[in-house]
């Protein structure tokens, strides 16, 4: 059968014409008055949705070390006067278990808590010295482990902080002006450990010497957080 060449390729009312043509045009941006452009206004809303969702999804993923619950490694401790013999600190202040050990423990479900105050005496030229251990069980404490405590900074005033290197994932110490009260604050995964040294057996009261002070701090924190450990991995 032979066909009439003008109908070839165009179909039912010129049709097939119209589709090639409308598939060689390219998308119309936008007409005067304004009709063309605006029919699918919703595409641009459920892109920006998918944007914003990659970001959130890739956000949750960037930080996701910090909305997990942080690694401890240390056992909770019973009697933290037990298990931190400040024997450094001994050599320089005499015995420090001698006069009531005060300790005191707080079970939240967020931070397990432990304190232990002790002294070498009863006279103006006491030594005090209180450690603290904190793990955290919820949240990561290392973001917010370099702030500075406003209420120690008020009470003490001014000084001067020093990275330790070497203790625990990061550690600082914080010596008042005058060395009348000295501190130490290791951070390892969720675990934070806090020793302070003060009283009138610092800051060239007695013959002990700040810089000893701090060593000895150093040291026996170092002891403590070894004990510790060992005792959780049993």
């Amino acid at each position: 059968m032979i066909t009439d060449p003008e109908l070839d390729g165009v179909g039912e009312s010129g049709r097939t014409g119209e589709r090639a043509e409308q598939a060689e045009e390219p998308a119309p941006r936008g007409r005067a008055d304004g009709t063309a452009g605006a029919r699918r206004p919703w595409l641009w809303a459920l892109g920006g949705a998918v944007i914003a969702s990659a970001v959130w999804a890739g956000g949750l993923y960037a930080f996701g070390d910090r909305l997990a619950a942080p690694g401890i490694s240390y056992r909770a401790t019973e009697n933290l006067c037990e298990d931190f013999r400040a024997r450094a600190l001994e050599k320089i202040a005499g015995d420090l278990h001698r006069y009531e050990p005060v300790n005191q423990q707080n079970d939240h479900p967020a931070v397990r808590g432990a304190i232990c105050t002790l002294r070498n005496g009863e006279t103006q030229s006491t030594l005090t010295v209180r450690v603290q251990v904190d793990l955290h069980r919820k949240t990561d404490p290392g973001p917010e482990f370099d702030v500075p405590s406003l209420g120690f900074a008020a009470d003490l005033g001014t000084g001067r902080t020093e990275s330790v290197r070497g203790l625990g994932e990061r550690a600082v110490v914080f010596a008042t002006r005058g060395d009348s009260t000295i501190r130490l604050r290791v951070l390892d995964g969720g675990a934070v450990f806090t020793l302070e040294t003060y009283g009138n057996g610092l800051g060239g009261n007695t013959p002990a010497d700040s810089a000893a002070i701090r060593a000895a701090m150093v040291q026996d924190a170092r002891e403590l957080l070894a004990t510790l450990k060992k005792q959780g991995a049993r």
